[in-house]
């Protein structure tokens, strides 16, 4: 009993603070072309509209890419720009999808998020401004020491032929 508890804040912790974002943070960059939130709802289900619009974030361990192994690339929910790759993709242990770098600098933008009382950097689609998740310095030394961990939601992945 007393190792589920422990567990279960391990996982709460992680969930508050490892890519979670605040609602209400502007975070949109200059020159964003973005949609009206009652267009995105048409064209976002409500998770994705929640982790994209609202900048939410999903339970780790609970989400659609953070086990997934197979090649291919990672494309934004709402536009289907081509973000990141399986080629950059590798094991966190946070229970969210991380990548090393997206598939190109000018795809993301990066903005300081200070929510929750700390300073970490929001990664957006920088075509609109949509949130996406955050980035790090944790990840591995030998590919650059980044960590992109990014909302399964906020993805659609599409499998190499």
């Amino acid at each position: 009993m007393r190792k589920l508890i422990i567990a279960l804040l391990i996982t709460a912790t992680a969930a508050t603070f490892g890519c979670e974002n605040s609602a209400g943070q502007n975070s949109q960059p200059k020159g964003a072309k973005s949609k009206a939130p009652a267009e995105w709802k048409k064209l976002l289900n409500t998770n994705q509209y929640h982790i994209m619009v609202e900048k939410g974030t999903e339970a780790p361990f609970h989400n659609a890419y953070y086990n997934n192994h197979e090649k291919g690339v990672y494309v934004s929910a709402a536009t289907g720009d081509v973000l990141f790759s399986s080629d950059d993709k590798f094991e966190s242990g946070t229970g969210w999808p991380s990548f090393t770098k997206p598939v190109s600098q000018g795809k993301v933008a990066i903005i300081e998020d200070n929510s929750y009382g700390m300073t970490r950097l929001e990664v957006v689609e920088k075509s609109t401004g949509l949130h996406l998740g955050h980035v790090f310095d944790d990840g591995p030394e030998d590919r650059g020491g980044k960590r992109y961990c990014m909302n399964s939601g906020a993805l659609k992945f599409v499998k190499k032929q």
